[in-house]
């Protein structure tokens, strides 16, 4: 008659071996933990005013257009606001996604390739967004007169 071994009796025979390389990563999993309850907070807020300013104030949907994302770009405000929406969503996603390598990648050059390829794609967007928002203008100008559906808000050139 066989005996079961006490868990942890140190008979490597029965117990699943880790196979990861044990690095020690202080305390940023939980500062990623806490970053993604207190940004998704942080996201409702911001996400539940765009989407109310963006259709229920005024006339709605009907009201969007350039003139509409050229007058709420116009106050820096609204570019805060849109820019801090982007860069919290983007952070947050990309950091669900690391999660989500960590947990299924099981060869650490797979993972590694993965969260490389994840932070690059997330630093281009972020970037590129950044600089839409900033670099936007308002009042376009073709062939020295302004565009038609410019704001109202635009001095004629």
């Amino acid at each position: 008659m066989s005996t079961i071994q006490a868990p942890r009796s140190g008979n490597s025979r029965i117990a699943p071996q880790y196979r990861r390389t044990s690095g020690s990563k202080g305390n940023f999993e939980m500062f990623a933990w806490l970053f993604m309850r207190l940004s998704g907070v942080i996201l409702v807020v911001l996400i539940f005013g765009h989407l109310f300013v963006n259709l229920m104030v005024g006339q709605g949907i009907h009201a969007i257009d350039f003139g509409f994302v050229a007058g709420k770009w116009a106050d820096p405000f609204w570019q805060f606001w849109d820019l801090a929406m982007l860069w919290l969503a983007f952070l947050h996603g990309s950091n669900g996604v690391r999660t989500i390598i960590n947990d299924y990648a099981e060869k650490d050059s797979t993972r590694r390739v993965l969260k490389t390829l994840l932070y690059v794609a997330s630093a281009v967007v972020v970037v590129l967004g950044t600089l839409v928002i900033f670099t936007f203008d308002p009042c376009p100008v073709l062939n020295g007169q302004l565009m038609d559906g410019a704001p109202s808000f635009c001095p004629a050139p």
